[in-house]
């Protein structure tokens, strides 16, 4: 049985000193965790980085996580509208402000447009390429919350989301969609396909109770094999959008810190402990610094 599960709202730290109707659309938002904008930002700076951006444009990177921050609260609100009573059925969700009734659904539709808004003012910086690429995002985002109803691969959908990022860093700096950067692109998305798996171990029991579908249920006993696997295709794809910038094995040793990270989260991975899963989850954050670096410096030698 899965134990340890951390709640989905804490009220820690500022957010809980917060009014209760500010307290709720922080918690909303989900600014009381930034595990989630980091993830949804370093495919972005990554693309910025091996495109060989990150020295000029470094402007861009301070753009790409402003939207970051607003469009995966932006994101988190639609989902919380959209699964209010899944979540109330779920131990680790239940105390979300939509269904526990902090917040109502018409503020929650409110506050979605409100950072919707912050979303289009990052939109407006970027060049036409760029800019439609960032806009066809939307189709995909708005579908994400319906497929853990449709398919027992929800984190995959996840991963085109959540990757999205790197083609809108690449082409605003490249000003193309060549090759490299839809390596990195699939790499991102195993990346995500594997950390989500691993999140996803904290609702096991109450996800197969109510019926909703997840990676972690579809692998079973195979997970700590399934998100090594994930992240083995990860790194090979990363290696070649590497090796499509630069052709030289030295360049493709960068990803190395990065591999030996990914390496210990599946090693200490405990399916059965939900806090340790949640560790190993956030610490993708430092995974997403490493792999930063190793593009940084790939793309300033190209």
């Amino acid at each position: 049985m899965t134990i340890g599960i951390v709640p989905d709202s804490e009220h820690r730290g500022l957010v809980a000193r917060l009014p209760a109707t500010l307290r709720g659309l922080a918690l909303l938002a989900r600014f009381d965790r930034p595990i989630g904008w980091w993830l949804l930002f370093w495919p972005g700076a990554w693309g910025v980085a091996l495109a060989g951006g990150a020295a000029t444009r470094w402007p861009l990177i301070l753009w790409i996580l402003v939207g970051s921050i607003a469009m995966r609260g932006a994101g988190c609100v639609y989902n919380d509208i959209v699964d209010r009573d899944l979540d109330a059925r779920v131990a680790r969700t239940a105390l979300r402000p939509i269904p526990s009734g902090l917040v109502s659904l018409r503020t929650a539709w409110l506050w979605l447009v409100a950072l919707s808004l912050v979303g289009l003012v990052v939109l407006v910086q970027l060049r036409p390429l760029a800019a439609a690429v960032a806009l066809a995002s939307l189709a995909p985002v708005a579908a994400y919350p319906f497929m853990k109803r449709i398919t027992w691969w929800p984190q995959a959908w996840l991963g085109l989301v959540f990757s999205w990022a790197a083609l809108v860093g690449w082409s605003e700096t490249a000003g193309d969609l060549s090759a490299p950067v839809w390596w990195l692109y699939l790499g991102a998305i195993l990346w995500v396909i594997g950390y989500d798996t691993i999140y996803a171990l904290q609702d096991r029991e109450d996800d197969a109770l109510i019926g909703v579908r997840s990676s972690a249920l579809r692998m079973g006993r195979r997970v700590r094999g399934g998100v090594a696997g994930f992240y083995a295709g990860a790194l090979l794809a990363w290696g070649l959008a590497i090796w499509s910038v630069r052709p030289d094995p030295l360049a493709v040793a960068a990803l190395v810190p990065a591999a030996v990270h990914l390496g210990w989260q599946v090693a200490t991975l405990r399916p059965d402990d939900g806090a340790g899963a949640l560790a190993r989850f956030r610490s993708n954050r430092f995974a997403g610094l490493l792999l930063f670096l190793a593009f940084l410096v790939v793309g300033l030698s190209r």
